[in-house]
């Protein structure tokens, strides 16, 4: 079966064509990030109208490089939430038109289920069971996953998400957007030991993170180097921005191997936006492998929004049984707030 996805939750337009049995076909992504830099942040208006305007090209892209036509599609998988409202339902209603028009099937996916299953785009690929560790702008939770739909949910932010905190001590430090990726680049060239900031709920005896007094800890820390020097140089805000990351790594890392070990598995997986933070990967991979285990993560073109992630984890569902191939195109709603545990298999049909 051929499936293509669309995502288009946020600021990423995203269109790929996976089989069920020969993986992925094609992909084509479109990012928003010099639309919103002006503005400083997602703007959701401009955000759905660029969605419109790309998906379609981006869809005779894949096709294309694919070198199929609309009528070789066997269903239409697309993202119904969690995200912007008007930006859902750019790709909702794309997906459930085309699954109309040639009568197949229309699957809903969950985002944070996509990026939960993007890590078995990679090879190798995770065996279940595993942990997930997934990190994204919106999103910080710990989840054991036994299978398809089969997840549990371990542990989660209780204010900003990790996403979050790099955004905004970025935003704080007046680096440009995305402040994310910003703050790393800049990282890299800063002394992280020079600067001792709070490492959140890393002793709680649960798996919850926070990252709000984080946040704090860092505008406490350039109000203070203000005071002191003026305006701040490369440097200070790069000794900065390196203790800024070692903390948050620090926290995601140590909640992550607690995880594991609490759950009695070998396998650690690594999603989401911050997946690609190269100290993460490079202290989670040392980590497990210390202790005899394996830690997975996406291919870096995965760890942000895409297409594919949304057709593979409908590809993924069609397989283990859980989608209802009688389910045309028609009327339909998207869920900017959703839980991923909503879309877990029910215990009575697992067993």
């Amino acid at each position: 079966m051929i499936i293509i996805g669309f995502e288009s939750s946020c600021d990423e337009t995203g269109v790929a064509l996976v089989c069920t049995e020969r993986g992925l076909l094609a992909h084509a992504l479109h990012s928003q990030i010099d639309m919103h830099r002006d503005y400083g942040g997602v703007v959701p208006e401009l955000a759905s109208r660029d969605h419109i305007r790309r998906v379609i090209p981006l869809t005779r892209q894949v096709l294309a490089q694919a070198g199929l036509a609309l009528n070789d599609v066997d269903a239409v998988a697309y993202t119904a939430g969690p995200g912007l409202a008007g930006a859902l339902l750019v790709g909702a209603s794309v997906a459930q038109a085309i699954a109309w028009s040639l009568e197949i099937p229309a699957i809903p996916v969950h985002h944070l289920e996509g990026h939960l299953l993007s890590p078995l785009l990679a090879r190798p690929r995770p065996e279940f069971p595993f942990v997930a560790l997934l990190v994204s702008g919106g999103h910080t939770q710990l989840m054991r996953v036994d299978g398809v739909g089969r997840y549990t949910l371990l542990g989660e932010t209780l204010d900003d998400a990790a996403g979050e905190a790099f955004d905004k001590s970025a935003k704080l430090m007046g680096l440009g957007y995305p402040g994310g990726p910003a703050l790393s680049r800049l990282a890299e060239n800063g002394n992280a030991a020079l600067h001792e900031l709070p490492r959140p709920m890393l002793h709680s005896p649960d798996l919850d993170f926070s990252f709000s007094g984080l946040k704090t800890a860092v505008l406490t820390r350039v109000r203070a180097l203000e005071r002191e020097h003026g305006a701040l140089s490369e440097q200070h805000l790069a000794d900065l921005a390196a203790a800024t990351e070692a903390a948050i790594v620090d926290v995601l890392a140590a909640k992550a191997l607690k995880a594991v070990k609490q759950a009695g598995v070998k396998r650690l997986v690594v999603a989401g936006g911050v997946g690609a933070n190269r100290h993460l990967r490079k202290q989670l991979t040392e980590a497990m492998q210390r202790k005899g285990g394996e830690v997975y993560f996406p291919p870096l073109e995965f760890c942000t929004d895409n297409g594919a992630m949304i057709a593979f984890a409908a590809a993924q569902r069609v397989n283990a049984g859980l989608v209802d191939l009688s389910a045309t195109g028609d009327a339909f709603t998207v869920r900017p707030r959703w839980e991923l545990t909503d879309v877990c298999v029910p215990e009575a049909i697992i067993g």
